[in-house]
Parts: C-alpha cells; structure tokens; sequence
C-alpha cells in the first residue's frame, strides 16, 4: 500500500483493512508507538499523536476507553465453524454467564480464512467490542497483535495451537479423555480398536490420540498405524473413515471416534453394511452432546463439559475486562466417561 499524505482521503472500502503495522509505517513511528497513541499514554510528543491520530481517524480505527471500573457492554464470540451442535453447547454457556452480567455477545464464524478474519477483525473496531473468546480457532499473528494493541482481552477455548504464553486457555482433558474411552475398549476384550482422529492442527485431536496410544501401550497392544483413520468432526467423516476401517483386510472390533458428531457418522456406514452395533462393533465417541443419548443405540462417549468451558471463558475475559488476573493462565475441565449401549465385548468366532 502506497503512502498517503496528510489528510488524504481514504476510500471508504479501505477504511478498517489497514493494520496497525502499517499505520506505524504511514505514521514513520513504531509500532509500541502507535499502540501508545491507541491507548492513551501520555509519553508521545504532540507532532507524533497527531499524526498518528488522524491516521487512525481515517482508517476507522476506534480506541478503548481507559479503564475505569465500568463494566463490559460486549463480546466477540468467534468459531472456525458454527455448524456443529458442539459448538451451541459453548455457546450456552457463554450465554448464561454473560446474560446474568448484563453482558452482550456477538457470535462470528471466520472458517479458518484470512479475508474472514480480516473482516471479523474490522467489525470487531468498529463495535468496540470489550473482550474476545476465541474457538478452536487461530488467529494470525498480525491480527493477534492488533488486538494486544488496541487492549482487547483474549481468551482461548481449546486451542487450535500453541497460544502466546499471555493467552488465556480453556480446556478439556482430552488425553484422559482419550485414554479412558480405549482403557473402556481394552476392559471389555477388544484389541484391535480403529480411531477416527480429528483434525492433527488441534490440540485437542492430537491430546486424544496420543491418550488413545498410551492406553494401548499400558495394556500392551501394539500401536498399529493402519487402526487410525483422518477425521474432521463431522458425521461425513465418520463414515468415510469408518468405511476405511471396515475395508481393512482385518477390520477391527471397536472404533474410538474422536467426535460424537464422527461417531453417529460411523455407526451409519456400519449399518449400511448390515452390521449391528455393539453385536458386530463397538462404537465410543467423545463430547455427549445431548442427542447421542437418543441414538440407536444410545452412544457410550467421553463426556467434556462444553457449557462450563464457556461459563468460564466469559468469567475469565470479564476478569481481564477490569485488568484483574485470571484465576489460573491454563485451565483445564475433568472429562467423564459415560457408558451407554453402543460398547460390548467383541464378538467371538467359531
């Protein structure tokens, strides 16, 4: 982007895209600077403000008030993908805490595209918005950098990365989680057990895999490749990588699908193949969101709890929202494994 000189006219479709690197490279100044500017520190000279200023004006950027002890009015509640009923759960909790705070929330889905976040970025300026809950989502570090400038808290649920070490997390226990769901395979006798894994750029996909692998190791099954399967978390998945599973030249006796949603997909392609379950196969998922209690049959699953994870994504943003500490930086919720009738012991031959 070209520079523009004092009071150029900006184009209303430009208005809100720049970053704030840039703008400090407009400005001829630094970034620390213009973050100084934005929040109303006193240690720039007038010249400098100025400048600084009128390109914020221009560009549609809008800083926070300073902290005062008033209480948040907004939130950004922001998903990869909005079309999971895990991702309701979260929201309901989100929305039981922030109700009763007398707190608003907008709900955005940016499908892990740069233009979506970009947007969503520049929706989030001109709102004002006190506070961000991020979902399973990674934001790039430009725009993460914009929101630490412009003094928005941030908070994480299940990370897809690694977060800065300044971000708040929320989390599950999803390599308990893991392990348990194929320690309750591996009690019932089963020893060849397929996963059907999540995506590997989530912590979570990669934390239940590799609990899945150590409860193999404690019982001393081998680890077998060929057993785990791609997966994304939907239904589609599920039956793809249950019908891969099932096409093995020898197919396994259970499947730990690393979703509910994957779960209910592999169960169909189990049925379309005129196989029953738990008779001919045993089936775990891992969320019990609450359709799979009403699933033929009732889906044995590890339970994460999804609307306390959002309860305390709000409670620890509005904490930051009065520059109060969170109670603890990494947190991590207790997964439960609940047993239902989709799990038997495996069928004997003869």
């Amino acid at each position: 982007m070209a520079a523009r000189g004092a009071g150029a006219e900006v184009p209303s479709e430009e208005r809100g895209r720049v970053t704030i690197t840039e703008i400090a490279r407009q400005a001829g100044v630094s970034v620390p600077t213009v973050s100084r500017v934005v929040n109303g520190r006193s240690d720039v000279s007038p010249d400098t403000r100025a400048r600084v200023e009128d390109l914020l004006r221009r560009y549609g950027y809008r800083r926070r008030p300073a902290a005062s002890g008033a209480r948040a009015a907004l939130l950004d509640l922001v998903f990869d993908d909005l079309d999971s009923p895990w991702a309701v759960e979260i929201i309901r909790g989100v929305e039981e805490v922030a109700h009763a705070a007398g707190v608003g929330t907008v709900v955005s889905a940016i499908h892990g595209r740069s233009g979506d976040a970009r947007e969503w970025m520049r929706n989030l300026r001109a709102r004002a918005s006190d506070g961000v809950i991020l979902v399973t989502s990674a934001l790039e570090p430009v725009l993460h950098e914009e929101l630490r400038i412009l003094g928005v808290p941030l908070v994480v649920v299940d990370p897809a990365g690694s977060p800065a070490l300044d971000v708040p997390t929320v989390g599950a226990a999803n390599w308990s989680g893991g392990m348990a769901a194929t320690e309750h395979l591996l009690a019932l006798g089963h020893r060849r057990i397929g996963l059907i894994a999540g995506p590997p750029r989530l912590l979570c996909s990669r934390a239940r895999l590799d609990g899945y692998r150590a409860a193999l190791e404690g019982a001393g099954v081998p680890f077998d490749d060929s057993l785990v399967v791609p997966g994304d978390f939907r239904p589609e998945s599920g039956f793809t990588g249950c019908t891969a599973l099932l096409d093995l030249p020898e197919p396994p006796t259970a499947v730990f699908a690393a979703s509910d949603q994957m779960a209910l997909g592999a169960i169909e392609a189990l049925r379309r193949r005129g196989l029953r379950v738990p008779e001919d196969m045993s089936v775990v998922g891992f969320d019990d969101l609450p359709e799979v209690r009403w699933s033929a049959p009732p889906l044995t699953t590890v339970r994460q709890p999804l609307a306390d994870m959002g309860e305390l994504a709000v409670r620890t943003v509005l904490r930051l929202t009065r520059d109060e500490r969170p109670a603890a930086p990494r947190v991590e919720l207790g997964t439960e494994l609940v047993v239902r009738a989709s799990t038997a012991p495996p069928a004997t031959t003869g």
